[in-house]
């Protein structure tokens, strides 16, 4: 018997390059997203944008909810079939005691729950959600400083003398 290929997929990696940007990054997890049929087309296509989004965990009912991404139409699938909106609220599956744990570290003022990166994994959609806190301003120029000081340095190294 021949051994089967691995599929090569083409399917795209969305990241929330703004999160890391505006937010200190201190815990990272993978939850499921439910997403309707069309939702799930649109996010293969790339058709996604994670910047404005966050997500709420609630402790009593033990609850994870995605607001403000934008998944677009998905425009192939017609016009009988009915099409998802935009920017609705999406569930998010994760187990109850992660749950609460990101509720928890929600309730601490300065904090936040963003989502980080969608990917998708064994054919299910996933998303890479972190809890971050708040950049200040002189945080975020210190990051650009310290960024540009290491690309200058790597420069001058690859420089041969």
């Amino acid at each position: 018997m021949a051994k089967r290929k691995k599929k090569k997929t083409d399917e795209p990696t969305i990241e929330n390059r703004k999160a890391r940007y505006r937010y200190a990054i201190v815990e990272t997890m993978e939850v499921g997203i439910k997403l309707l049929g069309t939702e799930v087309k649109s996010v293969r296509d790339g058709k996604m944008s994670l910047g404005e989004g966050y997500v709420r965990a609630e402790a009593t009912p033990p609850r994870l909810t995605l607001y403000g991404v934008h998944i677009a139409e998905y425009p192939p699938a017609g016009f009988k079939v009915m099409q998802h909106h935009p920017t609705r609220p999406r569930v998010l599956l994760a187990h109850k005691k992660e749950i609460m744990k990101l509720a928890i570290a929600s309730e601490v003022k300065g904090t936040t729950i963003v989502p980080l990166k969608v990917y998708f994994k064994g054919g299910r959609a996933k998303l890479q959600i972190g809890v971050g806190k708040g950049k200040g301003q002189s945080d975020k120029r210190q990051d650009i400083r310290e960024r540009e000081d290491k690309r200058a340095m790597e420069r001058a190294m690859s420089k041969k003398i």
